[in-house]
């Protein structure tokens, strides 16, 4: 049975969607070298949620365009600290994901 994608209110999703954009910001700069990396760090050394998956597997389930969007709403409510990272906007915009198999 396929897993339903774990959605957090929006007060609780602020840091998250910050820890998944600097997550993503660090794979663009070459900080980490693959989204698998920067799970296994984030689960393991920083406590994300382990249920999430890592930052890069709760972007693919809920789905990049998605959290893009809440992104760029949160940024026009409370500033720039909520800009998407661009690798999260190229990525939305073509509708690609980090990991290919399903979850």
């Amino acid at each position: 049975m396929p897993k339903k994608p774990v959605e957090i209110p929006e007060p609780a999703s602020r840091p998250v969607f910050l820890m998944i954009n600097e997550a993503a910001l660090c794979l663009q700069e070459g900080v980490i070298s693959s989204p698998e990396d920067g799970d296994a760090g984030a689960v393991f050394g920083l406590g994300f949620p382990p249920f999430l998956g890592g930052p890069f597997r709760y972007l693919d389930s809920i789905g990049i365009n998605k959290i893009v969007s809440e992104m760029e709403n949160l940024a026009s409510r409370f500033g720039p600290r909520f800009e998407p990272a661009p690798i999260l906007v190229e990525m939305a915009r073509k509708e690609e994901r980090f990991y290919t198999d399903s979850i």
